[in-house]
């Protein structure tokens, strides 16, 4: 099988391969086998995800996006920054362009050094779950924002145990069937809010989570009235910027702001992602 051409791209710290597949390069009958493969840290190309980019008669392109482990993803937005500046590199797109998910249709504005997404309308916000963990009890709030997000308030976010309370909130009951992400938020002494998040699908903790920093940032203005632009630090050190319009007991108008670094382009030989 010939080498595939692939982007390693970086979202704030959400990195991920992404292939041009309008001809039709990644085999669909191994595809699976191809994104786990290709994941792999130290094996292979290692990334959080993988993204295809693929023709479209409605729009610039469609993406599919799909986790480490090999699941579909509705959206990413660290990701979907990323494909964007891969279009546009690419000239698949402009500047300006619109591309469809699972979640529906993004739109995105490229510019010299961040590009700003329009997300899809949230939906489904909720405050003040609570949560049973082993012996503990825990407050959260949740939101869909492309996918299902929980968002925990926590004192320190250098002490709070990402792994291990991150899995039980992800596979929490109240979330079944599909399960949750799980975001972890607090505020320093300087007035930052600091984000880490457990990743449904990489099943870990990732350096960043666009649709989780949007999904943080609306349960904060909903529960503590904080008003657009939301800035939160990432895990990566990167800052993500939310805007958003409040719209009768609900957001509209959310965008996401962020980097999207091109990190190298190789081609990715079969061997890569053999099992």
């Amino acid at each position: 099988m010939d080498p595939i051409p692939f982007f390693k791209m970086s979202g704030s710290g959400n990195d991920f391969i992404i292939i041009d597949n309008r001809e039709f390069r990644v085999p669909e009958a191994r595809l699976d086998e191809l994104v786990v493969g290709a994941c792999r840290r130290k094996m292979a190309v290692g990334a959080d995800g993988v993204i295809l980019i693929e023709s479209s008669d409605r729009v610039d392109f469609k993406w599919r996006f799909f986790n480490a482990d090999g699941s579909v993803a509705e959206m990413c937005g660290n990701g979907a920054r990323c494909a964007a500046r891969f279009a546009f590199l690419h000239g698949i797109a402009g500047r300006q362009m619109a591309f469809d998910t699972l979640a529906g249709t993004i739109e995105a504005d490229v510019g010299p050094r961040l590009v700003k997404l329009r997300m899809t309308d949230p939906f489904d916000l909720k405050t003040g779950i609570e949560l049973d963990l082993d012996e503990t009890r825990v407050g959260v709030g949740s939101v869909n924002t492309g996918v299902p997000h929980a968002v925990m308030m926590v004192d320190d976010i250098e002490t709070v145990d990402v792994i291990a309370t991150g899995r039980q909130i992800r596979r929490h009951v109240y979330f079944a069937p599909a399960g949750t992400n799980a975001n972890f938020v607090a505020v320093d002494p300087a007035g930052r809010i600091l984000i880490r998040t457990y990743e449904r699908g990489v099943e870990d903790e990732t350096l960043a989570c666009g649709t989780g920093n949007v999904a943080a940032a609306l349960v904060l203005a909903r529960e503590r009235g904080l008003a657009s632009p939301v800035t939160l630090t990432t895990r990566s050190g990167s800052d993500l910027i939310v805007h958003f319009r409040s719209r009768g007991d609900g957001f509209g108008d959310v965008f996401l702001e962020g980097d999207a670094r091109v990190i190298y382009r190789g081609e990715l030989w079969e061997e890569a992602w053999q099992r």
